[in-house]
């Protein structure tokens, strides 16, 4: 039997037991044959649609009205997404059904293989051959820019691009899906000033500048630099050494952008040094970034992919290219040799 077990709750629903058993079948049509594991506000398990004949993913939104009111905006999301795309050629998740359920919100949709994140680390510690080699970066790099020129064209960002929320849909033919619009917003919406995991989190958002669709531009630079080297291109200890990193590693933060953002005081001096409260003695201290370079830290990258990533990591958003411009880039149509499927 799988237990899933939602969350003490507070005044939304009645404290219960979802308890889930293998071969049961939920809501007369999806008949449970694996537990695929949780994240931070759902349960995932594999079931087999009575229906379609299909396998899919069920997620179990645990019983919590934030994790609700969430879940029900990314559904919205889903749904407008998926009816833009009714060929599924952008690499986005598929949204299949969503219904109530012994008070839990399900969501089903496409059944899709392992992170990015879960999938690099296994292929590192288990000796195996690398995965990671430059044609599948470039086939990977492709279909993530494929899927935000879409976002970006229907006026979508996505605000939480990162290695855990790109998917695997076949390890073969190096196919990936973009998941995960719980974060995502609109550009006209009022943008949150609090977006994107922080590894990944672009300078103009850190400083609290205006911000649209090139922060995601700028995570999949990020997450490009780590599939590759298999580390986080910029530690997220605190947004001041995450600044002190980019600066060290990418070049200097324009003063346009230091004068204009309004946290840049909360780690820059007013003469734009960089600074960070030592929290055991309380005193201010200078950070020092120290001065590398993308060829140092990307020593297994060609020099086309070198060049490419740092092109996603322009420091000015406004010199950073959008999805359409990163798409034309040399890098990508390179003849590296075909994929063996």
């Amino acid at each position: 039997m799988l237990g899933l077990l939602c969350w003490k709750l507070t005044g939304f629903e009645e404290d219960k037991n979802f308890h889930v058993v293998l071969n049961s079948v939920l809501a007369g049509r999806y008949q449970v044959t694996e537990y695929l594991g949780s994240a931070a506000f759902s349960k995932a398990i594999q079931a087999h649609d009575l229906h379609t004949g299909m396998d899919v993913c069920v997620k179990i939104i645990k019983n919590n009205k934030d994790f609700f009111d969430q879940s029900l905006d990314e559904i919205k999301l889903l749904k407008y997404v998926n009816k833009h795309d009714p060929a599924d050629k952008y690499h986005l998740l598929r949204l299949y059904d969503y219904f109530y359920y012994r008070e839990h919100l399900l969501i089903v949709c496409e059944l899709l293989k392992a992170n990015l994140y879960e999938f690099h680390k296994f292929n590192r510690e288990s000796g195996g051959e690398v995965y990671f080699t430059m044609p599948r970066l470039q086939s990977i790099t492709i279909q993530c820019l494929e899927a935000l020129q879409f976002l970006h064209g229907l006026g979508l960002i996505h605000c939480d691009l990162k290695p855990e929320n790109i998917l695997v849909k076949s390890y073969s033919r190096c196919e990936v899906k973009v998941i995960d619009l719980g974060s995502s917003c609109f550009e006209t919406d009022h943008l949150c000033s609090y977006v994107q995991s922080r590894s990944y989190r672009a300078p103009e958002v850190i400083l609290g500048l205006p911000y649209d669709k090139k922060i995601d531009i700028w995570s999949l630079g990020c997450i490009l630099a780590e599939l590759c080297t298999g580390n986080v291109l910029f530690q997220n200890d605190s947004p001041a050494t995450l600044l002190a990193r980019v600066i060290g590693i990418i070049g200097p933060i324009d003063q346009d952008l230091l004068v204009k953002g309004r946290d840049t005081y909360k780690y820059f001096t007013k003469n734009h040094m960089l600074y960070e409260r030592n929290q055991e003695t309380n005193r201010l201290e200078c950070l020092i970034p120290k001065k590398t370079s993308l060829r140092h830290r990307l020593p297994m990258g060609d020099q086309g992919f070198i060049d490419f990533v740092a092109h996603l990591l322009e420091v000015n958003p406004k010199k950073r290219p959008s999805a359409l411009e990163a798409l034309k880039h040399p890098w990508l149509s390179y003849p590296y040799e075909p994929i063996s499927s």
